[in-house]
């Protein structure tokens, strides 16, 4: 398992390193302009200069020159993270148990369902001046907007894996004179779990695309802000440097989301090799 686990990795890696070489090749021939597209190597230096927190000296006279150094990346990581995670617990805490509550009760199904259908495809952006105006500048117009964003894929896939529950199960439990509350917690919330991983899932990657964008408009540090600074001074190394940090903080997160996931399910015999 573990061999196949690495043969896939290397696999997967191929057409990044293919990618990278070709873009390395077009910038050392002049085929693209350094300022608006520089190579993987200068990206390379400024993600290092972004990350490490040294400074550079004189070592004639002893002097501090400048910070070639910054070490950004680390405070700007936390930043962003923090707002997901508090952002990502209001609202799956929320999405949860109205999801459940709505799977399993028609009456509720029926009261929210219209609204929650009006709701669900207005994008959290489109909330951001409202959030200014609630909510003013800083953390809190952030966390609103990313729980909005984790909110609705938790709850449609927690309805949908409560409303979906095989009708087998629920007539044998019947037929044994199983009471609404056991059937519940033993049959329906089991049966739905894999359905409810799933929009964690989802909804932390949502979260998280949601934390750039409310950063680059609403705080000032983290991930997207820093991003959008660079755009203003039209530090083109540094933009695609913070993109790649994204892409590596958002692939972490995934792969842990996967492991919880195979690991909570790993009685499911979708998991079964």
């Amino acid at each position: 398992m573990k061999i196949s686990h690495w043969r896939e990795s290397a696999i997967g890696l191929v057409v990044p390193v293919v990618i990278i070489l070709l873009w390395q090749m077009a910038a050392m021939l002049g085929w693209v302009n350094p300022q608006v597209l520089p190579s993987p190597w200068a990206v390379a230096v400024k993600w290092v200069e972004y990350a490490l927190p040294l400074t550079a000296f004189d070592p004639a006279a002893g002097s501090r020159l400048a910070w070639m150094f910054s070490g950004e990346l680390l405070i700007d990581t936390l930043g962003s993270m923090y707002r997901v995670v508090v952002g990502f617990a209001i609202g799956a805490g929320l999405a949860l148990p109205i999801g459940l509550w709505m799977g399993s009760s028609k009456k509720a199904y029926a009261w929210l369902n219209p609204m929650m259908q009006v709701l669900r495809p207005i994008p959290p952006i489109a909330y951001i001046p409202l959030a200014i105006l609630w909510f003013g500048l800083g953390n809190a117009p952030a966390l609103f907007l990313i729980s909005l964003g984790a909110f609705f894929p938790v709850l449609m896939n927690t309805i949908a894996g409560v409303r979906q529950v095989d009708s087998i199960y629920i007539r044998a439990a019947r037929n044994l004179g199983v009471n609404r509350r056991t059937m519940f917690i033993r049959i329906m919330l089991p049966a739905a779990v894999p359905y409810i991983l799933s929009g964690v899932r989802i909804g932390i990657g949502t979260a998280f695309i949601v934390v750039i964008v409310s950063e680059m408009i609403a705080v000032n540090n983290g991930l997207g802000f820093r991003i959008l600074e660079a755009r203003e001074y039209f530090w083109s190394d540094k933009i695609i440097a913070g993109m790649i940090s994204i892409g590596m903080l958002g692939l972490a997160i995934d792969i842990g989301m996967n492991r919880l996931n195979n690991y909570l399910l790993r009685w499911h015999r979708g998991l079964e090799s």
